[in-house]
């Protein structure tokens, strides 16, 4: 390929690793996210690679911009997603009942599924808030400990549920005493 100057965002056909488009740019190399093969540094005087020059364009190429918004509106979309815990099969189909003292109010039932469901996204979330507190540039070393050992005494405190949990791994864990 004769065209050395390419910015990122070009399109391009690689002959062995098909389509792509250019996300880095280095002295002598183009980094490529090929869309079969994923990111390539291939050298920009590599003949096998040709510009993919779109016919007939009304509308401007997609900027950077507009593919930062789309992965920003993908990941607020996915935002709520987190990791399948799996629960321990004796619960599975089982009943919380939470019983008023006074009898004579109904109790709730809430399956265990739905309850188990919420403990596991309250984990997710004290997991998000500790990654905020590590990389938040206000925050003393010392103010960063603080809250860290805030947010272990409330894993401490849901320890109580790890009973739920099918696998180990996946329990909340506390303050580890040294006794």
């Amino acid at each position: 390929m004769e065209q050395t100057n390419l910015g990122i965002g070009t399109r391009l056909q690689h002959t062995q690793h098909g389509p792509g488009v250019i996300v880095g740019i280095r002295y002598a190399t183009y980094l490529i996210s090929f869309i079969h093969s994923g990111i390539k540094e291939i050298d920009k005087t590599d003949s096998n690679l040709d510009e993919i020059i779109p016919e007939n364009i009304t509308e401007e190429i997609e900027t950077h911009s507009e593919v930062e918004r789309s992965l920003l509106k993908i990941l607020r979309l996915w935002n709520g997603m987190s990791e399948v815990v799996p629960l321990g099969e004796k619960w599975e189909g089982g009943m919380l009942l939470l019983q008023p003292k006074d009898k004579s109010l109904k109790p709730k039932e809430i399956p265990v599924e739905d309850f188990f469901h919420k403990i596991v996204m309250l984990r997710d979330r004290l997991r998000v808030l500790e990654q905020n507190i590590n990389s938040n540039k206000n925050l003393s070393d010392e103010e960063k400990v603080n809250i860290q050992q805030y947010i272990t005494r409330c894993y401490g405190s849901l320890t109580t549920f790890n009973v739920l949990f099918k696998n180990k791994e996946h329990w909340f864990v506390g303050e580890k005493t040294s006794a």
